[in-house]
């Protein structure tokens, strides 16, 4: 990997991740650390992997918190939010990363419980702990940011409907958000090898990572992806909230 942040940069700082005991949300979390934070690894059934990574931070001399927690429950959600106030006093980054809704066996709302209520239930939760040049990024994809402009395959569209109305739901707030100073972007990015959403999309759909790298030319790998959300809660707000990774060219802006 390839550090994106500068040395140092983020000492002093708290940074918390949801959904990162692996992945996207883990390889932010190391970024973090590597600058300087300290963390909060969120997970919510990979116990084992959580404390590995903590570990990991812990080696560079950063402090790292473990925190299971479902984020479709409330009650697990203000006891992650307790232990973050209790172990740090405060938080100033908030990475948005966990989602889902392609699982098996979960129910008819799964998806917008998850990708939406969820979503502003944590903000809502963190942000006693959010001060003054605190940032919040919003990790989603192009299949959804796009989805009312630009068809995607059908296994995927729950997915992508439900995030899209979270991410709606979550711009509502950036005016309340702007007056308290905290910022707040969405990182928008194409499919990303390596993910278990492409791996899903691959079952249900074989050939659909292998044309979408064909269309898009090339897609961005975990660790280059997670160096943009880790980017993202550090450089300027854009001026439409907004951070898109990869090819656009075949989706259609509103």
């Amino acid at each position: 990997m390839t550090q994106p942040l500068a040395t140092e940069s983020l000492n002093g700082k708290v940074a918390l991740v949801t959904g990162s005991s692996r992945g996207i949300g883990a390889d932010t979390v190391r970024y973090f650390a590597e600058a300087g934070a300290d963390v909060v690894i969120n997970f919510r059934n990979k116990a084992p992997r959580a404390e590995k990574l903590a570990n990991e931070i812990r080696a560079l001399g950063r402090r790292a918190l473990v925190v299971g927690a479902d984020l479709t429950d409330e009650a697990s959600v203000k006891a992650m939010f307790d232990a973050v106030a209790a172990e740090y006093g405060r938080l100033d980054i908030l990475v948005l990363n966990a989602s889902g809704g392609m699982e098996a066996n979960m129910g008819e709302d799964y998806a917008l419980t998850l990708n939406r209520d969820a979503q502003l239930n944590v903000l809502d939760a963190a942000s006693p702990l959010l001060g003054e040049g605190s940032r919040i990024v919003f990790v989603t994809s192009h299949q959804a940011h796009f989805i009312r402009t630009t068809p995607t395959m059908p296994e995927y569209e729950p997915v992508a409907l439900s995030k899209r109305a979270g991410e709606d739901a979550l711009r509502e707030r950036i005016p309340s958000l702007a007056e308290r100073g905290i910022g707040f972007t969405v990182v928008s990015g194409d499919m990303i090898e390596g993910t278990i959403t492409a791996t899903l999309l691959e079952r249900a759909n074989p050939g659909a990572i292998s044309q979408r790298r064909e269309s898009a030319g090339r897609l961005y790998n975990v660790s280059e992806f997670a160096a943009e959300v880790a980017s993202a809660a550090v450089d300027p707000v854009p001026a439409d909230n907004t951070r898109l990774i990869g090819d656009v060219s075949g989706f259609v802006a509103e």
